[in-house]
């Protein structure tokens, strides 16, 4: 790694000894220093960089630097550790402005992609950074089954009640895989992600996203993340700048939210990876799976 990027050491730096194997950022960097182009990942609630490991390997052999955060208090060895309890937005959102000038320390041209949380993450930087493309990877930015008019106030209600930590799946609980992501969430850490949402939603509102392309990716058989939500925020950059904002759909997936994750069994992932593949780095060629374009 080249010494001119203390910035990124001081970042590898915070994987501490608690932080899993699996669970620690990864960096792929070219030996002749900074790159045309980074790609800047950002992993989903309670999963780690592991997520994007695939990704980050085609991108870098597709010639770009590439990194993947490990998100605060994520990635640690112990599944069912705690830190997620302490998370708070503000903490998460310092941590995105790191990211996003370690990527343009590592290219002239930034891409940055996320899903789910990471997704929520993308648009937050895409309307305030100046980066050259966003892909918002089923965001979240609000619950399927949630009417988003209520999230503001939810949210604070959950923040009232003490922090609990629920399963994502009751009946598997601790055995559900991948061993690299926690099996439980913190009431807490979801309802800060909520205020993000709802503050990303309401700056559309009032002025166009500086970033330069956006795309948004969604399952037309989306199960967890709210598309209207998602909708929403598109249409609200539309009306400011029509150009280069686009929807692309995956057809042909099962219902699902986690289209991302490699060791999902199904093989689904495997099955979406050439459509967001394409998305994140348009060069590409598309696969024969059915991806559609929406502007």
């Amino acid at each position: 790694m080249p010494t001119s990027w203390p910035r990124l050491e001081r970042l590898l730096q915070r994987d501490h000894a608690a932080v899993g194997p699996k669970g620690r950022t990864i960096v792929h960097t070219h030996d002749d220093g900074r790159r045309d182009r980074a790609v800047l990942l950002l992993h989903g609630l309670t999963a780690s960089p592991a997520q994007f490991e695939r990704f980050a390997g085609d991108l870098f052999a597709r010639g770009y630097n590439v990194l993947v955060p490990r998100l605060p208090r994520h990635g640690h060895a112990d599944r069912m550790s705690t830190a997620l309890e302490k998370l708070h937005a503000a903490e998460v959102l310092a941590a995105v402005d790191d990211y996003v000038a370690i990527a343009g320390e590592l290219g002239e041209r930034v891409t940055v992609a996320g899903f789910s949380l990471g997704g929520l993450l993308t648009a937050w930087i895409a309307q305030r950074y100046a980066v050259d493309r966003c892909v918002a990877i089923a965001p979240f930015l609000g619950v399927a089954w949630l009417p988003n008019a209520i999230v503001p106030s939810l949210s604070a209600m959950v923040l009232r009640f003490p922090n609990r930590f629920a399963w994502w799946d009751p009946l598997l609980r601790e055995r559900q895989m991948p061993a690299h992501g926690y099996p439980r969430y913190a009431t807490h850490s979801i309802a800060h992600a909520l205020r993000i949402a709802a503050s990303v939603l309401e700056d559309a509102s009032a002025s166009a996203p500086l970033a330069r392309q956006i795309a948004f990716v969604s399952n037309l058989r989306e199960t967890s993340v709210n598309n209207r939500a998602t909708r929403r925020l598109h249409d609200r950059w539309r009306s400011h700048r029509s150009e280069s904002i686009e929807w692309l759909t995956i057809s042909g997936l099962p219902p699902s939210h986690d289209i991302i994750e490699p060791l999902r069994p199904g093989g689904l992932a495997a099955r979406a990876y050439p459509q967001i593949l394409h998305a994140i780095d348009p060069s590409v060629p598309q696969s024969e799976n059915t991806i559609e374009r929406d502007r």
